[in-house]
């Protein structure tokens, strides 16, 4: 995506509680005079903020032009991931544009490859179970986190259908009170005018 230099851009990603957040971004610099945006943005920062769905600040760190970052979250729901270069220059002058490049991995923990060829057959085996082992957990806190959110919109659902009925009785029972009250208002008007 693509921000102004002195921009904060925010994305918003749906985590269940302990789970592993790992992020790689990579920042490049518009050049005005090649018409391109430069390899990399030498001198250039940027500051990542994480805050929690109850608005909690989780991450606050500044990184170079390039680099890693992780949390583990401990609440399930939307955390906000806020993105904003460290220029220092004024806001008139800073007019350029940034390019980031951004890979957000949700609860994956990614095998070394070159740390398993270097150990033994049983040990790969291992490794790759374990690893296996920890997938599996991790769909299992998604499952859990899905079925907890099934289950809150089901109950809102219900609880809005039983307020919708209620409210249908109470108009149904209006209507007709204001009938009957106009009906008996209208024949004791006949009978004052001797018309009955």
């Amino acid at each position: 995506f693509h921000i102004g230099e002195r921009e904060e851009k925010c994305v918003i990603e749906d985590i269940p509680s302990d789970t592993l957040v790992v992020g790689n971004y990579k920042v490049q610099r518009w050049d005005i005079h090649t018409h391109d945006f430069l390899e990399s943005a030498p001198g250039l920062g940027m500051f990542v903020t994480v805050t929690t769905p109850t608005g909690e600040v989780l991450l606050s760190k500044l990184y170079g032009p390039q680099g890693t970052f992780s949390f583990t979250s401990y609440l399930s729901g939307e955390h906000i991931i806020c993105f904003q270069s460290n220029s220092t220059r004024f806001a008139v002058i800073a007019g350029s544009k940034l390019r980031i490049h951004l890979d957000i991995r949700v609860g994956e923990h990614f095998l070394d490859e070159s740390a398993i060829q270097a150990k033994d057959k049983v040990n790969e085996v291992h490794d790759r179970l374990e690893h296996l082992i920890e997938q599996i957990h991790h769909v299992t806190r998604e499952q859990d986190y899905e079925r907890e959110r099934e289950e809150k919109f089901r109950k809102t659902s219900e609880e809005t259908n039983s307020n919708i009925l209620w409210w249908a009785i109470v108009q149904t029972l209006i209507l007709i009170s204001v009938g009957i009250w106009q009906i008996k208002s209208l024949r004791d008007f006949f009978i004052a005018k001797k018309l009955v």
